[in-house]
């Protein structure tokens, strides 16, 4: 008889998204997005509303926030003062989530890297300034490449990068953008309950769903579920 092959044995390089996976960023951006909207005359939003407009690029997210009457020139500004707004204080409230550190510390093992919609100079600022920098081979970021996720270009970068077929990486993430691009790549698909998309993730059919990232590396140590 042979043996069942096991999921997640030929696992390799693990790819995870920033915010909501890894940091928990979200005061640091709501403040900046209402920092941002009273110097554009505009009020304030709620926190939980600025939450929900997370996940696809900081255009993405001032625009958003502007809301349908805003005109191309009013969110070009708006965006270069949330940046430099951002800038200053991406690390006044950004912390971990509960069990990253301890999770990185028990993967170094594998290939390591970020790919996150943020953009890449603030990514690799805030992942120093919390010291888990040493861990990521790579980091790209939402101005990397000429398409954000969703678009699988930088996963397949990735793969280049690592030298490793879809089937040999894992993303994490905690929004059905994360689970899309793992879908677009290939590659295998592992969601966190916790992030800023948690409500809508189970929905996105993760492979994997997790409450804690310190139980990822028993499960790739087994294989399987």
């Amino acid at each position: 008889m042979t043996d069942i092959p096991r999921k997640f044995d030929d696992v390799r390089v693990l790819i995870f998204d920033l915010d909501g996976t890894l940091i928990d960023s979200k005061l640091d951006l709501a403040l900046a997005v209402n920092a941002m909207l009273e110097h554009s005359g505009r009020p304030a939003s709620s926190h939980e509303e600025i939450y929900s407009l997370v996940g696809n690029g900081a255009p993405a997210l001032v625009r958003r926030a502007l809301g349908e009457g805003a005109g191309e020139a009013e969110v070009e500004a708006s965006l270069a003062y949330f940046l430099s707004y951002y800038r200053e204080h991406m690390l006044d409230n950004t912390v971990l989530y509960p069990g990253v550190r301890e999770c990185l510390a028990a993967v170094e093992k594998y290939s390591l890297a970020i790919l996150t919609n943020k953009p890449v100079r603030f990514s690799v600022a805030i992942i120093e300034g919390l010291g888990i920098a040493r861990y990521f081979r790579y980091v790209y970021g939402g101005n990397s490449f000429e398409r954000k996720k969703p678009d699988p270009i930088g996963v397949e970068t990735l793969l280049r990068d690592f030298a490793a077929a879809p089937r040999q990486a894992m993303i994490v993430g905690d929004s059905e953008v994360d689970i899309q691009t793992a879908r677009n790549a290939g590659t295998w698909a592992c969601g966190v309950t916790y992030g800023l998309g948690s409500e809508r993730l189970p929905q996105s059919g993760p492979d994997l769903l997790l409450d804690s990232l310190t139980e990822l590396p028993q499960i790739l140590r087994s294989g399987a579920l």
